[in-house]
């Protein structure tokens, strides 16, 4: 049986930070990036322009009903108006997991040096964020007039993460909110079945939050290498937690019945839905291929993983 000694635990952790890239030249990087490519949704949208009839405001495809038995004896206006709740529902999960993620962020950087790349960029992130967040809200007031709120478990469960999430877990549990909804995002900006405001503000969200998924990679990659094994071990299982909490934020059970549909059938009718469970696995897999290669999805954890979903 082989040993490992001190001296290869830390052969293997100098290899591993060889990897790392300078956290600096990342984030002036990711700087020069922002300068260049953002944007004011307030200015670059038409707002006042009314909805295309007939259009989608999510692609079909997408839709977490498709192809089902309710889907098929659906008419194609319930389709298009339960596209329309459930973009809705999605950017109410967006603007929630967003004002998580600024508060994560902001803890991140409370010790960090104020002059450095890394919180200059952290700081461009949230102000990013919040105009991400106005964005949703105005498209949902626009779309349907009143928000979807989170169920009370999904809420209190972010406050919680929010509270007492480790540095890694933050950028693990980050990755997973923004990797499978900007997978999403970039199957709906170039559909011209969808309305051109909703392919707008995916556009918008797409290019900026590129950057985001940037920022995240490279520090969790990091935290991952100089974390003990206590802290990745529980990153592990936070990880794994929050893929069964954000696949179920996925499915509001509100906008099912928005759309004159009954909740409980549709729901039950996700769960069984093949077509469903390959888009979320396949809008997952490379977020759970960087994970599996950084050495997330190990234990505990791969086992959250497979039981949310989000894992085949």
């Amino acid at each position: 049986m082989t040993t490992v000694t001190e001296a290869d635990a830390f052969e293997g952790l100098r290899d591993a930070l060889g990897l790392l890239k300078d956290r600096e030249q990342v984030a002036e990087r990711l700087l020069d990036s922002s300068a260049k490519h953002s944007f004011d949704p307030d200015k670059e949208l038409d707002w006042d322009a009314p909805d295309v009839e007939g259009l989608w405001y999510w692609p079909p495809e997408l839709c977490s009903l498709y192809d089902t038995p309710l889907w098929k004896r659906m008419p194609e206006e319930q389709r298009i108006e339960l596209s329309k709740h459930e973009a809705a529902s999605m950017a109410s999960m967006g603007v929630w997991f967003e004002i998580i993620l600024m508060q994560l962020l902001v803890r991140h950087i409370y010790d960090k040096p104020l002059t450095s790349n890394h919180v200059r960029y952290a700081l461009t992130e949230i102000a990013d964020e919040c105009r991400h967040s106005m964005m949703f809200a105005r498209m949902i007031k626009r779309s349907v007039g009143e928000g979807f709120e989170m169920p009370r478990l999904h809420h209190n469960l972010g406050r919680v993460l929010k509270t007492v999430s480790t540095t890694p877990g933050s950028f693990a549990a980050t990755l997973l909110g923004e990797e499978i909804i900007d997978w999403m995002q970039r199957m709906t900006f170039p559909d011209e079945r969808v309305q051109p405001l909703v392919r707008g503000i995916t556009r918008i969200h797409v290019i900026e939050e590129a950057r985001h998924v940037r920022y995240a990679r490279e520090e969790l990659r990091r935290q991952m290498v100089t974390c003990g094994p206590a802290e990745a071990a529980y990153t592990r299982i936070v990880c794994g937690e929050a893929a069964r909490v954000i696949y179920g934020a996925f499915h509001n059970p509100a906008a099912y019945a928005r759309a004159g549909l009954d909740p409980r059938e549709a729901l039950a009718q996700v769960k069984a839905s093949g077509h469903r469970r390959e888009i979320m696995q396949t809008g997952a897999k490379r977020l759970t291929d960087f994970l599996d290669e950084i050495g997330v999805l190990r234990g505990v954890g791969r086992r959250l993983w497979k039981s949310s979903g989000l894992l085949a």
